[in-house]
């Protein structure tokens, strides 16, 4: 059996959520939230929503983020592009974070822009030493702009690059390493990857690095077959988490003790209640998991 990693240890290095269930913010959950949290400890939103200057989604963010931790996730820097970085958007989100202080910051290991044309779809690469130099350069430059630790999301793929030469895991070990960033490991990933490309979602995560995992995404998936009617799963925000996606969320957290963890819902968004229970049962687990010394450390 592997050693387990010591829990929060990478919590402390590269963010700083609550060990908990966290949802990503919806406007129309905003007054249910601020009436009765249900047990939430923390709150996400995309970047991208926020560029703009003010008008109701800062007040609604500032109301929020007075009240509760806050993880900012962005969706469009395309860390994966092979042509630089949009500065203007890292400007954008440089004064976001700035702005509202997030206790965690992270981004896609993915492409999403091209030529100067913005793509609706995190676009996946080829996992090449040429690839991985231009990641690490992109990440460099984004924590040298953020002043902090990035998170990196691991990807759900449907297509591989006969180019690709380095497996996914030793791919974002390799990134982590050389740029000092966390990770944001997202569990219903793994499993959308595994069944698409049939390899072993248990033996992803116990290879992968983590050490460096300061949160975790979990959510739920579209399932259908491809054209030679093999099982093909859509990392879909819009459905409950999956039983499969829970057990392997157990297998992490039973390896690395609670991390902050947030349930993402974006399409087919059901009421406050039901998506807070989400988080709750998320909670549940990490609750069960708390090792004794620091439930004491908590309690003090």
């Amino acid at each position: 059996m592997t050693a387990p990693v010591s829990p929060r240890a990478a919590t402390t290095r590269f963010a700083r959520l609550p060990a908990t269930g966290g949802v990503g913010f919806k406007p129309q959950h905003f007054d249910a939230i601020l009436n009765d949290a249900h047990g939430v400890g923390f709150f996400e939103i995309h970047a991208e929503n926020y560029f703009g200057a003010g008008g109701p989604p800062h007040r609604r963010l500032t109301a929020l983020r007075e009240r509760f931790p806050l993880s900012i996730h962005g969706v469009g820097l395309s860390i994966g592009g092979a042509a630089p970085l949009d500065r203007d958007h890292l400007a954008r989100l440089v004064a976001l974070v700035r702005r509202y202080e997030p206790q965690a910051v992270s981004e896609h290991l993915a492409w999403s822009s091209h030529g100067g044309f913005g793509f609706p779809d995190l676009l996946p690469l080829p996992l090449t030493e040429e690839t991985l130099a231009r990641v690490v350069e992109h990440i460099d430059e984004v924590q040298d702009a953020l002043g902090r630790p990035l998170l990196l999301e691991n990807p759900s793929t449907y297509v591989r690059f006969a180019t690709s030469t380095i497996p996914e895991v030793d791919f974002i070990t390799q990134v982590a390493r050389r740029t000092g960033c966390g990770l944001l490991l997202d569990v219903a990933n793994v499993d959308v990857s595994a069944t698409n490309h049939g390899f072993d979602p248990e033996a992803y995560i116990d290879a992968f690095p983590l050490d460096r995992v300061a949160e975790i995404h979990l959510a739920g998936r579209f399932e259908t077959h491809d054209e030679a009617g093999h099982p093909l799963f859509v990392d879909a925000h819009g459905s409950p988490v999956a039983d499969p996606v829970w057990r392997l969320y157990a297998r992490v957290i039973d390896r690395i003790g609670p991390v902050a963890t947030l349930i993402e819902r974006d399409d087919d968004i059901p009421a406050w209640e039901v998506l807070a229970a989400e988080a709750g049962r998320a909670a549940a687990i990490l609750a069960a998991a708390r090792v004794p010394s620091e439930a004491h450390a908590d309690a003090a």
